[in-house]
């Protein structure tokens, strides 16, 4: 069995990566990155480090031959360049024999109304219609994407959102990381989905649980949209990331992340750790 995975020297990736290689061999275990020079490491290891851009579908059709399990992680961009970038690698492993796609989606992908969602739907369809074995992996919320935030906290901010009552469930990326190489080392998981969700929060109870992890009381600021861009500029946000700032506490306002699931236990087989528990490990990581 050989497993590939894309984006390996991505945060989510080297964690996947790193997970693969305490229970699979090496030399069963590729990667495609852009840079290979940037996975010297892994190929020091004994993996089969390889060029893949998704850009260049020609590249991926090299970097996928002779695979049999792929994870297929989402890449960044706007969505008319992540759809393209992921159709391609989508064709390429049509083309190369793949025989299962585990691809990393979001919560509730074909019916949210997340601004993130469309590239998910688009490329949940596409490995469908391959007819390739499948595992959607729909991730909920990475918590470190509330690192600034907690950040802003510790150094005596109040926790500042526009996002209301709206529900999220925050999971840490190593949390999402051992879920994905669990389906590509495990068997029965072929044409499933999974909902990956941590315990379903408002920003008050998030905030409360940080509290009780630093030991002070959080205040937590509910602002409109517009005052939460210009609060957001003002903390040195560059321009360019306010609306999608602005974006995602909407969509969390709207409900778009609270997707209530134990999949994590079941597919884990261990409890869901609590946000405390989360919260602590993260600011470990971050001091």
């Amino acid at each position: 069995m050989t497993i590939l995975v894309t984006g390996a020297t991505g945060k989510l990736g080297s964690k996947v990566v790193d997970l693969l290689l305490q229970s699979v061999p090496a030399h069963e275990l590729a990667v495609s990155v852009r840079d290979p020079q940037k996975a010297e490491g892994l190929r020091e290891q004994g993996v089969d480090v390889r060029q893949g851009d998704f850009d260049k579908p020609e590249s991926l059709d090299t970097a996928f031959k002779g695979i049999e399990r792929l994870l297929l992680i989402s890449a960044d961009g706007d969505t008319e360049t992540r759809i393209r970038q992921h159709s391609n690698a989508v064709k390429a492993a049509k083309q190369a024999g793949v025989k299962f796609i585990a691809y990393t989606s979001i919560a509730n992908a074909q019916k949210s109304t997340n601004f993130l969602a469309e590239t998910h739907k688009a490329t949940e369809k596409a490995i469908q219609n391959t007819g390739i074995p499948y595992s959607f992996l729909r991730n909920n919320w990475y918590l470190e994407n509330e690192i600034p935030s907690i950040q802003g906290v510790l150094a005596g901010a109040p926790w500042v959102t526009s996002a209301g009552t709206g529900k999220v469930g925050w999971a840490l990326q190593q949390e999402y990381a051992e879920a994905a190489a669990t389906v590509l080392t495990s068997k029965n998981h072929e044409n499933t989905i999974y909902e990956l969700s941590g315990p379903l929060l408002t920003q008050e109870e998030l905030a409360t649980a940080l509290g009780q992890v630093i030991g002070k009381e959080v205040p937590v600021q509910q602002v409109d949209d517009s005052t939460y861009s210009n609060l957001m500029k003002n903390a040195g946000v560059p321009d360019f990331l306010l609306p999608m700032l602005v974006a995602i506490q909407k969509d969390i306002r709207e409900g778009s992340l609270e997707v209530e699931s134990n999949d994590f236990e079941k597919l884990l087989k261990k409890p869901n750790t609590s946000i405390t528990e989360k919260l602590t490990k993260l600011i470990e990581d971050i001091r």
